[in-house]
């Protein structure tokens, strides 16, 4: 990690530059503590899923605070989604005008300040906090990638495992101690509230890397101009690449979103009990972390990633294809085979995002472009399933609709996994 530095204010931040010797000593000169670094992004990555997370366990709760109906409560999980999406658009600019560091720390205390919203008194304040804290997660979803593609371009892999495998456990962490949390600070309020302290944290330690990319501009450095594709690079709308990618990074979110509605009601409806349908369901979200950190680490030694993309998807439709078959006797085993899947998926899905990109600027746009749609496509999913699975008044029809998304996210890995990069090749682009 001895590399690792921060840009100066005067470079853009995602550009892919080919930086004069100047330049490229005052990034020696600005180069922050790799530990500092790491721990931050660490940190960031803790919050990406754990505001959401925590409050799944608790809609009931809520809802019958605000005497709310079922669908009315469950805007509380689908308006971070739908700002998710949205919020992921003004990403790259934000950053090309303000500098990577300093927009994920706005983020950290946008996420804490939406996070405290959400517990104010009026109801008005519940759903404002929600799409607060979608697009606070939006930026630093988009973000990310870029800034491991810029600051570890070669170790992007091995650090895209370890965000991701950090996200999965803030969610998993977080939906466990949503209940106990409730119990202990006197009511959801407290448990909701108490995730802004882990955004605060978060946001402390990037205060030193904002303030030295700020310093920076005492060091007369010139402004930097990109070496191809003028100032936003290669159209990624007119690739069909980059459209793979998306739709690679959206029909999985789309599953993994789905599952988080719906899992536990599969097995109670099938006569599992609510206590053991909540064990099996956190238990497959601890085992995502396993393949979201294996995954991306095989990924980035391969040129290819198609027989990858394959395997996993495999692994996410068997466990959901037993869903189909024997949903109560066999559903540890689901849970394993689901988990290793969806955690093998998105760790898949985000490294695709920098592998299949030239340089951190591509990497950054595509990160929104994917995750703008992504999310909308993901935020469909569970209303859509729940709407059949009420048309059917079953779960077959459902899942079996889950497995057709499995067959076009094959399709969809086949082409994504080329060994092709958006910004440097011209047939990625075509």
């Amino acid at each position: 990690m001895s590399g690792t530095r921060s840009e100066p204010p005067l470079i853009d931040a995602e550009e892919d530059l080919t930086p004069a010797p100047q330049v490229a000593a005052a990034r020696r000169r600005l180069r922050t503590h790799p530990a500092l670094l790491l721990a931050g992004i660490v940190l960031a990555s803790l919050n990406m899923r754990a505001a959401l997370a925590g409050a799944s366990p608790l809609v009931s709760e809520i809802g019958d605070h605000f005497r709310l109906t079922a669908t009315t409560s469950s805007l509380v999980t689908t308006i971070p989604l739908v700002f998710m999406g949205l919020g992921s658009i003004a990403a790259p600019k934000l950053a090309r005008r303000w500098g990577t560091e300093a927009v994920l720390f706005g983020a950290l205390v946008l996420l804490c300040g939406g996070i405290l919203l959400r517990v104010a008194p009026p109801v008005v304040a519940l759903f404002a906090g929600c799409a607060v804290v979608g697009t606070a997660i939006a930026l630093l979803n988009v973000l990310m990638p870029g800034l491991i593609k810029r600051d570890f371009p070669d170790r992007a892999a091995s650090m895209t495992a370890l965000y991701s495998t950090a996200m999965i456990l803030g969610a998993t962490v977080s939906a466990a101690c949503a209940v106990p949390l409730e119990n202990a600070l006197g009511g959801w309020q407290g448990s909701l509230a108490s995730w802004a302290l882990l955004a605060a944290v978060a946001a402390l330690l990037w205060i030193p890397q904002v303030l030295i990319t700020r310093r920076g501009t005492g060091h007369g450095v010139p402004a930097a101009t990109a070496a191809r594709g003028g100032g936003d690079g290669p159209r990624l709308s007119r690739s069909p690449l980059a459209w793979q990618v998306t739709l690679f990074m959206g029909s999985q979110s789309l599953i993994a979103y789905v599952m988080i509605a719906w899992m536990p009601v599969i097995f109670t409806d099938h006569g599992m009990s609510k206590t053991e349908a909540g064990l099996v369901f956190a238990f497959s979200t601890l085992v995502q972390m396993g393949g979201s950190f294996v995954v991306p680490m095989l990924a980035g030694r391969m040129r290819r990633q198609r027989l990858l993309a394959v395997c996993v998807i495999a692994l996410m439709a068997c466990g959901i294809g037993g869903l189909l078959a024997a949903p109560v006797a066999g559903a540890w085993l689901w849970a394993v085979l689901l988990g290793l899947g969806q955690g093998g998926a998105l760790g898949l899905a985000l490294t695709m995002m920098v592998l299949r990109s030239g340089d951190a600027h591509t990497a950054a746009r595509l990160s929104g472009m994917a995750q703008t749609w992504g999310y909308l496509l993901a935020a469909v999913g569970p209303l859509a399933l729940g709407a059949v699975h009420q048309a059917t008044g079953g779960w077959t029809v459902p899942v079996v609709l889950l497995l057709a998304v499995c067959v076009g996210l094959v399709l969809l890995g086949l082409g994504a996994g080329r060994d092709r990069r958006i910004g440097t090749d011209p047939a990625a682009t075509r």
